[in-house]
């Protein structure tokens, strides 16, 4: 199927205006179910695992009977990236931000939340994401706690570009995290048991005088118990206030 038809198909399913099965449905499925169960198979064993095949599978119907609902696996995939991106509306976003830092921290600790309930979409490419419902509420709210009279006084681009930043923040972070995981997971060893493993031969480097800017870095330089995403979320914010607190001067 051609690019633009895919497009097409994945619209009219995420806005409600593809047709609906004529014949045969088996009774209790649904396009919402077959989504919610697509999402469950990647959550618990990665983007690999989905097909139609095993999705039919663990809703215990025919392969057809998914096809009857949706045409395919890209469609299917728009759907789920949508479905997720709506739990937050789901679970509440609490009050509405009375300033313009909580609403970018808002944005980048669900950013990071969304990662972490669902590894596998660090392996979907999002840059031509289908602008479904779920995706669209979420630009509107990231809109609304940036613009107006609590929000940020910068030009439209502008402000794309600080959800932008923020969102490339995260990902960097939520890579970090999930590799290690994943690290751990496929060897067996421990990040501990990885780091002592290289400690002899670190120690020998060190004391060869080759590298004395790292051999004069503190103990506690690399500890684990360092929050970055919290140290690099406000050198963001930080950031970001000054550029706003030039721009205020400057309509002053």
């Amino acid at each position: 199927m051609a690019m633009k038809e895919t497009t097409t198909s994945s619209l009219d399913l995420l806005w409600g205006t593809g047709e609906r099965p004529s014949r045969g449905p088996k009774p209790g499925l649904t396009l919402d179910r077959i989504v919610t169960t697509a999402i469950g198979l990647a959550d618990a064993e990665g983007l690999d695992a989905l097909s139609m095949r095993r999705v039919s599978a663990e809703l215990g119907v025919g392969t057809m009977s998914l096809y009857r609902y949706v045409p395919g696996k890209t469609e299917l995939l728009d759907l789920m990236l949508d479905k997720v991106r709506g739990e937050s509306f789901e679970n509440g976003t609490g009050p509405e931000p009375a300033h313009w830092r909580e609403a970018v921290e808002r944005l980048a600790r669900e950013h990071l939340a969304l990662y972490r309930a669902h590894p596998w979409l660090m392996k979907v490419n999002e840059t031509r994401s289908v602008l479904g419902p779920n995706t669209l509420r979420g630009l509107e709210l990231c809109l609304a706690g940036l613009t107006g009279p609590r929000g940020m006084g910068l030009s439209d681009p502008e402000t794309i570009s600080v959800i932008i930043t923020v969102q490339s923040f995260v990902t960097g972070i939520a890579r970090i995290e999930l590799q290690t995981a994943e690290a751990v997971r496929e060897t067996g060893v421990s990040d501990d048991d990885f780091w002592r493993a290289q400690a002899p031969f670190l120690e020998r480097a060190m004391a060869s005088g080759e590298f004395p800017l790292m051999a004069g870095l503190a103990d506690d330089t690399f500890a684990q118990g360092v929050d970055q995403f919290a140290f690099g979320l406000e050198r963001l914010l930080d950031g970001f206030e000054v550029l706003v607190s030039r721009r205020g001067a400057a309509g002053a």
